[in-house]
């Protein structure tokens, strides 16, 4: 059982990719609202069809009523019997008509024809015992209303379906736009936009659940904006205070007496320097402090007249010159460390190659171990974010 239906359901879910039914909130939704439209109208239908069929029938049943008693009454003043499908002891009369007569009372009855229309009877007893009764089928005008009132209650009822999808589809569209588009401002959030409202992304004056998601949302944005900046904060108090006591330790530093010693401890105090300028610049870039300072320059002349003058030994070549619009202080920090990286973990030779907008640093060093190769291709320091120029380096 349990084999059968997965194969059913998998049979449903490759119907459903082949012919494109879409299963989207809309789609869901329109689909819920045809469903309980049509069992509301159908249940309606049905209902109103008896009703209006019982309606018909004690109309007839109350007409076979009114005749058969005057027909009685002629029948006994005159003795004959001058209404028609009027007759004395009907063989035909149902049993349950014909011990309600025998007992003294007036009543009718109606018999079902299984495919065809009802019956109907109606009995009086006479003053000498016999019973008289009245046979009369359900009109033909009574069952043309009958198909009539169906058809309409038919076309009624596709209407209400179609009428329903229709109104799913824009209530479901409706729905789903509002939750792309905030999804889509979440996505921003995501991505560092903390300034993103999911609220004013939406839209719409109506509050649902929607709004509630947005608040939400938006809630979280803020509460991670006001950590990112107490983060930004704290980190750039710490380096300013760093900054002071690592300054005296490199003025310290070159005070000493020349050696190994001192060369090592001069070289550690100047890169915990850069490390904490680094820092400082990176804060301040955070909190918007300081702004890029953007220049149109030539890519491959500014890189090789930097590398030329900084490290000599290394071969620069310029396959096609780029104009790139850039930060050229934060360009060159990026370039040099990209040296400083290959001349302290790779080997020599080292070449820097230009190509358009991408600046490639390439030592000759043994690479990374295999075990590291998914990570190992990767930038030394991230490109320059203040233009268009990339800067790629590989250990």
């Amino acid at each position: 059982m349990k084999r059968m239906r997965g194969c059913l359901r998998r049979l449903v879910a490759a119907y459903v990719d082949r012919v494109g039914i879409g299963t989207g909130l809309r789609w869901k939704l329109s689909a819920a609202i045809a469903l309980v439209g049509a069992l509301v109208a159908v249940a309606l239908s049905l209902v109103v069809h008896n009703a209006a069929r019982v309606s018909m029938l004690d109309n007839a049943r109350d007409l076979a009523d009114e005749r058969v008693l005057i027909a009685q009454r002629n029948y006994e003043l005159s003795g004959r019997l001058n209404f028609p499908n009027t007759k004395i002891d009907d063989p035909e009369l149902p049993p349950e008509l014909r011990e309600k007569a025998e007992a003294g009372r007036r009543a009718t009855y109606v018999a079902e024809r299984p495919g065809g229309s009802p019956d109907v009877w109606a009995a009086v007893p006479l003053k000498d015992g016999h019973v008289m009764s009245l046979h009369s089928g359900f009109t033909d005008r009574s069952s043309d209303i009958l198909k009539d009132l169906d058809q309409a209650l038919v076309i009624g009822s596709i209407a209400v379906v179609l009428g329903g999808s229709a109104l799913g589809v824009l209530i479901g569209g409706h729905l789903s736009r509002r939750l792309r588009k905030a999804a889509t401002a979440a996505g921003r959030v995501a991505k560092g936009e903390t300034d993103v409202r999911v609220r004013d992304a939406i839209g719409g004056v109506v509050r649902d659940e929607t709004d509630d998601l947005a608040s939400a949302v938006d809630a979280m944005a803020d509460a991670l904006r006001q950590r990112l900046e107490a983060e930004r904060r704290v980190t750039a108090d710490i380096a300013h205070e760093l900054r002071t006591p690592v300054t005296g330790l490199l003025t310290a530093a070159q005070l000493l007496p020349p050696g190994r010693p001192t060369e090592l401890v001069l070289d550690r105090a100047k890169a915990m320097r850069t490390l904490v300028e680094d820092v400082l610049e990176v804060a301040r870039l955070d909190s918007a402090s300081e702004r890029a300072e953007l220049q149109d320059i030539l890519l491959g002349e500014f890189v090789a007249r930097r590398v030329t003058t900084k490290n000599p030994d290394v071969t620069v070549r310029v396959v096609h010159e780029s104009e790139v619009t850039t930060d050229p202080r934060r360009l060159e920090r990026v370039l040099l460390n990209l040296l400083a990286n290959a001349a302290r973990h790779g080997r020599a030779p080292v070449e820097v190659t230009v190509e358009g907008r991408v600046v490639r640093v390439r030592d000759h060093g043994s690479g990374f171990p295999r075990t590291c190769s998914p990570r190992g291709r990767a930038a030394s320091a991230p490109a320059a974010r203040t233009g268009p120029a990339a800067v790629t380096g590989w250990a």
